[in-house]
């Protein structure tokens, strides 16, 4: 048995062609990602790149797929207080695999409402108010919804007791809408996967009809999810395991792309020690956070203000202005690929402040409060502390010799002890860009899929860096 995995991605459509039984992969191709004009021209050319790899196509038992073409999919969403509702559901968007370009709180303004029209949402998710709770704000925030020129569909996923007159607004404004569990339908208690099932609804409506992508249908059985969804799949099983297979434990994935820098983490983020308070949100157990300010390319500059060009000449072994030189040759030339020594050096300096960095985000910090009974220790977000394996994958990490070094920036440090960052995860890497594979396969074959992923992630040894300096310097 075997199955044919596509994403048709923003700039590649990429397939991967495995066997079943046992687990392997048998051939990779890839073709242009024809979204614009017709994508089957696209996919025809994976379709022959891969079939010069195999010889000859085999008659696929599942052919699956995915898609961040055209962008992915643009998601603005709306909430009561920033820190609660608004934050459920940014998680539930960036959860279903959806391209936040917007959150907005409270009650939306004129400005808001054109803030909105300007960005073109693909969905919008429209949250506020407990379940019995606060209804006035969401109600109004759908009157002015339904006053915009937004086309998109809004998933209404906010206070119950107001869900039935938030449709009817929507509807005599022209919107169409869906209706959804509340996000938050008691104070602090997060619900969010109902929402993003009804993102991944929209997903399939939207970007693979409205995309033109359902113009190859006749090459494809069905595509599933988002492309960044599907890859959480993929990390979810592998972290899990099923049907026997046993999983790898908590996880946590980064992937470092040229505009952008996803972490996923997999793990309930629970304290580790004993004594410790939690506040804030309960943290989503499959989590997913988009740097969109950390990219190797199109935001590079952004990586060297935050990380400081000290730290980056240090891990480079270059001196600072060399350093400067080159970052600058960078951000000129976003398709440039490391050519000498020097440049590759630099490039990989990066990459390790960017899985630092967009790490260090995405976990929690612990810090000590002191209260009239004593000193309490309150964590904030998830304890990643004790995650099993840290799985890295985007060009710069797949083709850099020393991809421990970079996958090691994201340890926790020392020099940053309220963090609450991996400590002594396996370090693996993704170099055949095969988890959203393995997310896609999950839907059928589980069990296979969870033995690809073990079969297919190559390990790295530690280098146990240390510091930049001394790194560098070896």
């Amino acid at each position: 048995m075997t199955a044919l995995l596509i994403d048709f991605g923003s700039t590649y459509t990429k397939l991967r062609a495995v066997s079943l039984d046992p687990p392997r992969v048998l051939a990779s191709g890839q073709g242009p990602s024809t979204v614009s004009t017709d994508i089957t021209i696209g996919m025809q050319a994976a379709l022959a790149d891969l079939e010069r790899h195999l010889g000859t196509l085999p008659e696929f038992e599942y052919r699956l797929a995915c898609s961040s073409a055209a962008g992915g999919l643009r998601m603005v969403t709306i909430g009561l207080v920033r820190e609660l509702t608004a934050e459920a559901a940014r998680q539930a968007a960036l959860g279903a695999g959806a391209r936040l370009v917007g959150t907005f709180a409270q009650r939306l303004t004129r400005d808001d409402a054109a803030a909105m029209e300007a960005l073109a949402p693909d969905i919008v998710l429209l949250a506020g108010g407990t379940d019995g709770g606060n209804a006035h704000v969401i109600r109004q925030n759908a009157l002015t919804l339904a006053e915009t020129s937004i086309e998109c569909p809004i998933i209404v996923a906010g206070n119950r007791a107001a869900a039935d007159d938030i449709q009817d607004r929507l509807a005599a404004g022209g919107k169409t809408a869906l209706v959804t569990e509340n996000v938050m339908p008691e104070f602090a208690a997060l619900n969010i996967e109902p929402a993003r099932a009804a993102i991944r609804k929209v997903f399939i409506d939207r970007i693979v009809h409205g995309k033109g992508i359902d113009r190859a249908a006749e090459l494809f059985d069905e595509v599933l999810m988002p492309t960044p969804a599907a890859v959480m799949e993929g990390a979810r099983l592998l972290a899990e395991g099923c049907d026997g297979v046993e999983g790898v434990g908590p996880l946590l994935l980064v992937d470092v792309g040229g505009a952008t820098t996803d972490v996923h983490s997999i793990a309930t983020g629970e304290p580790s020690e004993s004594g410790v308070v939690t506040r804030g949100l309960p943290e989503p157990y499959v989590k997913r956070t988009v740097e969109g300010d950390l990219g190797m390319r199109h935001n590079v500059l952004a990586v060297v203000e935050e990380a400081g060009l000290d730290v980056l000449a240090a891990d480079s072994g270059l001196g600072a202005s060399q350093v400067e030189e080159l970052v600058a040759v960078f951000a000129d030339d976003v398709e440039r690929l490391p050519a000498s020594p020097q440049e590759r050096a630099v490039d990989r300096a990066l990459a390790r402040a960017t899985v630092r960095i967009a790490i260090k985000r995405h976990a929690g910090t612990i810090e000590t409060v002191h209260t009239a009974n004593g000193p309490v220790s309150v964590q904030r977000g998830k304890d990643l502390s004790h995650i099993a394996m840290m799985v890295g994958t985007g060009g710069a990490l797949v083709h850099s010799e020393r991809p421990a070094f970079i996958l090691e920036g994201g340890l926790a440090s020392p020099a940053d002890p309220l963090s609450l960052g991996p400590r002594n995860p396996r370090l693996m890497i993704d170099d055949g860009y095969l988890l959203y594979a393995i997310g896609l396969l999950s839907a059928v074959a589980p069990a296979a899929a969870v033995r690809l992923a073990h079969a297919q992630l190559k390990a790295v040894e530690p280098e146990n860096s240390g510091t930049g300096t001394s790194a560098a310097s070896r």
